[in-house]
């Protein structure tokens, strides 16, 4: 297992590397030079070459671009993604409160997501073809179409402001939470659940399944056997649904005032506030990798097989 271990943290590592790589050269690939972006961004009325020229020796950006990667880089690797081009604020003091509030957002819905995916997964594949699988899948198909800030606009209009049941923005008590939650699980759930689903078919097809009710195993023992047996699947699905969720939030903490990632990183886009983007995209990309690796970490000790056959 430790081999194995070390096996996939060697392929995550050029990986994140290379990610890193590419986030950095988001600056550089503006169509306007990065200094004119900063002065712009601070409001700057007038830009003259001579200032142009200052700014870049004070940022460092007239340094070569491999250098200047690579101490962006180190100060990544301590959380100091540098200075917010508008407010002159650290990043990370911006990009902290904000991570947080969206991370608790994430780990509720993915909560209630994988028990819903779960639940109506098993029940379904359970009673393929009846009344209760053509409904739960029906009632999916139409739910997980809807555009989520059509149905936010929706929820709002119906519990908070015809009922007045609910708040609409904000994060100021519990009930807050569930508008956008309740959101956020309508668009996934159905998605999820439907894995699990063609998951738990695919294994009441083996052979296994045949062989065991031949020898007289109870329906509840080979049911459990069927479920452990497409956990498999349901790890890795669910191993990457909270980075998923985490970087689809924007809609929904847009239209419900959140003040998470996704208001932060859309009103850094509109100001081109670049420390704050890249610092955003690099959480991401490393939140993919590092739960996809720990999602097959956990399916190499369930199935021994998958450590011989890395």
């Amino acid at each position: 297992m430790a081999q194995y271990i070390v096996k996939r943290i060697a392929v995550a590592f050029p990986l994140l590397v290379v990610i890193s790589f590419l986030t950095f050269l988001l600056n550089q690939l503006s169509p306007m030079d990065p200094v004119e972006v900063v002065l712009h961004a601070q409001g700057v009325p007038t830009i003259t070459e001579e200032l142009i020229a200052k700014t870049r020796t004070e940022l460092g950006m007239d340094r070569p671009f491999l250098v200047q990667y690579w101490d962006w880089l180190q100060n990544c690797l301590q959380l100091d993604f540098g200075n917010s081009y508008v407010t002159g604020k650290p990043v990370w003091s911006l990009l902290g409160p904000a991570l947080l509030n969206t991370l608790q957002l994430t780990i509720v819905s993915s909560l209630i997501i994988i028990i819903l995916s779960l639940g109506l997964g098993v029940a379904c594949a359970l009673r393929e073809g009846k009344w209760l699988d053509f409904s739960v899948r029906g009632l999916s198909f139409l739910l997980t179409s809807m555009p989520a800030y059509w149905l936010a606009s929706l929820m709002i209009w119906y519990f908070a402001v015809k009922l007045d049941l609910l708040p609409t923005n904000g994060m100021d008590s519990y009930s807050s939470f569930i508008l956008p939650v309740a959101v956020i699980v309508i668009g996934y759930a159905g998605i999820y659940f439907r894995t699990i689903r063609s998951s738990m078919l695919s294994n009441l097809n083996e052979d296994y399944v045949l062989y065991g009710r031949a020898n007289g195993l109870s329906e509840y023992r080979i049911t459990l056997q069927v479920l452990r047996n497409s956990l498999q699947v349901a790890v890795s699905v669910f191993g990457l649904a909270i980075p998923v969720i985490l970087g689809s939030t924007v809609v929904v903490e847009n239209i419900f005032a959140w003040p998470g990632l996704g208001t932060l990183t859309v009103n850094s886009i509109l100001g081109r506030d670049f420390p704050i983007i890249q610092a955003y995209v690099l959480i991401l990309a490393v939140a993919f990798v590092l739960f996809n690796t720990v999602s097959d970490l956990i399916n190499a000790v369930m199935n021994p097989q998958l450590r011989r056959e890395f």
